[in-house]
């Protein structure tokens, strides 16, 4: 098993799939939350036939990575870890970051961080970025933000259920129940990781305008885990130059993972996209 160590001796579990093609650079996918990344192995496959190497690592708390389920010991510590893994993958070629729903968001702020005036230390470079069902609004009314504040001062470590539902997901009956079955899935969330939701959001909405990394954003009409808007408001604010936004009507949240045709139409925007760098 392939694993990195983080600054804080947490250990995370790396996953690569090399294409056997003449490489055109690197796929780096940031997974949700409370799945990991093997869950993504016929999305890479797909990628793997386009010339891409993919990769990516369960995040901490996550699949078979090191942490509680479900809790990060700080509002920084997922994108910290996900630049010790960029510098790990980083090689010859394009480095393109593909984030799904919590890991969209990740990898929008991860990315919205170089745009302010003082750049946190784990911000890194990347030539282009995938955002795939972002969770950049939640939803959240003022009584629940409120609550979260409270949560977020008193017991910021407290593991609760994130009331997401299995069949939210996709509507791929098969889809639902691997993810049911699956060992390595949870639904664990604590008010730290929540906040840092909900702040990662309002930031990157803050400087969609400003934007200027290469960006598809794909997302889904009839999702139920995380709010739309969000992605309509970011693709309303972003440049069109820069952002190619993507909207599915009818779509459930993990939209690689639709029953086909439209599995296939998400794929065909997503790899024409690709074929661009």
């Amino acid at each position: 098993m392939d694993m990195l160590r983080c600054a804080d001796g947490v250990r995370l579990h790396l996953r690569r799939w090399p294409t056997a093609l003449p490489a055109r650079g690197t796929v780096q996918i940031v997974h949700g939350l409370g799945e990991h990344i093997e869950r993504y192995a016929a999305l890479a496959a797909r990628l793997n036939a386009q010339g891409w190497h993919v990769a990516g690592h369960d995040q901490r708390g996550h699949g078979r990575s090191e942490g509680p389920r479900g809790s990060v010991p700080s509002r920084q510590a997922l994108l910290c870890d996900l630049a010790v893994v960029t510098d790990h993958l980083r090689s010859r070629g394009r480095h393109v970051l593909l984030g799904h729903s919590l890991g969209g968001l990740i990898a929008a702020r991860f990315v919205a961080e170089s745009l302010g005036g003082h750049a946190a230390r784990w911000v890194r470079d990347v030539d282009a970025l995938v955002l795939s069902s972002p969770a950049l609004a939640l939803g959240l009314g003022r009584r629940q933000r409120l609550l979260l504040a409270l949560l977020a001062r008193a017991t910021p470590a407290l593991r609760l259920g994130n009331g997401l539902q299995p069949d939210w997901i996709s509507r791929d009956a098969a889809v639902v129940h691997a993810y049911r079955t699956d060992p390595l899935v949870h639904d664990r969330i604590t008010p730290r990781l929540l906040r840092f939701m909900v702040e990662s959001g309002h930031l990157v909405a803050e400087r969609a305008a400003a934007w200027r990394t290469p960006t598809l954003l794909l997302w889904a009409g009839a999702d139920r885990c995380v709010l739309p808007a969000g992605s309509a408001a970011f693709a309303g604010a972003a440049p069109p130059a820069v952002v190619q936004a993507q909207y599915f009507d009818g779509l459930a949240h993990e939209i690689f993972n639709e029953p086909e045709p439209d599995r296939e139409q998400v794929l065909a925007v997503l790899t024409h996209w690709l074929a661009r760098f």
